[in-house]
């Protein structure tokens, strides 16, 4: 007599199924080239100057070539506002030679050591805002390259009253061998595929550090940078803020390229963890959910699951168990191949799969718990909320004609 299966068998292959599904939807929600590029519509109306705000702290690989990138831009234009906490910052060197060799560009640097929270970049934003020249803001990570149309279009939305934010996604390149190699796919085929699934379902509740383009103006009914001073993931809360003000986050069609560095499991795993962490620190109910889009492992468990309904008599479960299991892994393999920028990275990285979906298995449990996270070698906290920040002295958004970036500097030392 053939006995009903209990219910935890159920209840595993229902957690199957859902993977497989996730797997396909994130297969069809991947665009078919590896970057967009699309020039922006203008509408008649020409775009407004820009001030790129690019927050360092550090060297970093490729950090001159990253930079370079926001260089070479065809704005017509635009001020690059460097700013670093200290005179001592390596990265001061490298904007030194960005002078040098692009005379053309308005590139200034602020050297500004006052801190106003647990969020060090945020400070360093701060500090910088004064001496942002121009009415329309982007901001920019450091690890960001760009191709030359990158202003034109991300700051094209910003011409319609109702958009308050513009964020771009990121594709990864490993740099410096195998670890590196593993972290890009943890961008490139998780990261990035879950948001263009939410995307495509409506959601507009993101904003990535890569970009994230807006008014002066917008920035100051939320009460400037002050009020992120204090939060982990002030890209997110940044965005949000916008959003309680009824105006609208926009994805860009433009994907900026990043590299992952990291060339040990520990360095590796600290950064992912910080992220994972950053996720539950907004938004509990999906990070809740994330194990689903962790494909292989629910493969494995979908495969012993139909071997094990045909060994105890369910073949009709054994059937539905092959199929989802058949069904995720072709849906995995193309995901994978719509990530590939080469046939030779396709099938590189293919064995890389299965451990970057375990790997990430073992990160959302260690990222269950855990009060901190460490960022540029600062613990910052987990938090959940901002709505204990409250506003703070702090330099304002108005650019102060009557001191210079070298005034702000001198300054700074004499403090």
């Amino acid at each position: 007599m053939m006995h009903a299966l209990p219910l935890s068998q159920w209840l595993l292959a229902g957690g199957c199924g859902a993977a497989a599904l996730y797997a396909i939807c994130a297969a069809v929600a991947m665009p078919f080239v590896s970057v967009a590029r699309h020039r922006a519509v203008r509408g008649g109306h020409p775009l407004p100057a820009v001030t790129v705000f690019k927050p360092l702290c550090g060297d970093e690989p490729r950090l001159y070539e990253n930079l370079a990138t926001f260089c070479e831009q065809t704005y017509n234009r635009f001020q690059l506002l460097f700013g670093v906490s200290s005179y001592d910052d390596p990265a001061i060197v490298v904007v030194q030679r960005l002078r040098a060799a692009y005379p053309q560009v308005d590139i200034e640097l602020t050297v500004d050591p006052r801190v106003y929270g647990s969020n060090l970049k945020v400070s360093n934003l701060i500090n910088m805002a004064e001496y942002a020249w121009y009415d329309v803001f982007v901001i920019a990570d450091s690890d960001i390259a760009v191709e030359p149309d990158y202003l034109e279009t991300v700051v094209a939305p910003l011409a319609d009253a109702s958009v308050g934010v513009v964020t771009c996604l990121y594709e990864a390149k490993g740099i410096g061998g195998f670890w590196p190699r593993v972290g890009a796919l943890f961008i490139n085929e998780w990261f990035v595929p879950s948001v263009r699934i939410a995307h495509a379902a409506g959601s507009s509740s993101f904003g990535f550090g890569a970009t994230l383009a807006l008014r002066r103006t917008t920035l100051e009914q939320m009460g400037g940078f002050a009020v992120l001073r204090d939060c982990l993931a002030d890209d997110y809360w940044l965005t949000r803020h916008a959003r309680e003000l009824g105006l609208r986050t926009v994805l860009s069609p433009v994907v900026v390229a990043t590299d992952v560095i990291e060339r040990t499991l520990g360095a590796l795993w600290r950064r992912e963890t910080r992220w994972l962490r950053t996720i539950r620190s907004v938004n509990r109910p999906g990070f809740a959910f994330l194990p689903i889009s962790f494909t292989s492992p629910w493969l494995v468990f979908a495969a012993w699951l139909a071997l094990h309904g045909s060994s105890t008599g369910h073949p009709g479960f054994a059937i539905e168990m092959t199929v989802c299991a058949s069904a995720g892994l072709v849906a995995r393999v193309l995901l994978h191949a719509r990530c590939a920028h080469a046939s030779r990275s396709f099938w590189r990285d293919l064995p890389l799969v299965p451990l970057r979906d375990g790997l990430l298995a073992l990160q959302w449990l260690g990222a269950t718990v855990g009060t901190h996270v460490v960022w540029r070698g600062s613990r910052v906290p987990v938090t959940s909320s901002v709505a204990s920040v409250t506003p703070l002295a702090a330099p304002g958004l108005t650019p102060n004609p009557n001191r210079s970036i070298v005034d702000a500097m001198e300054t700074s030392d004499g403090g």
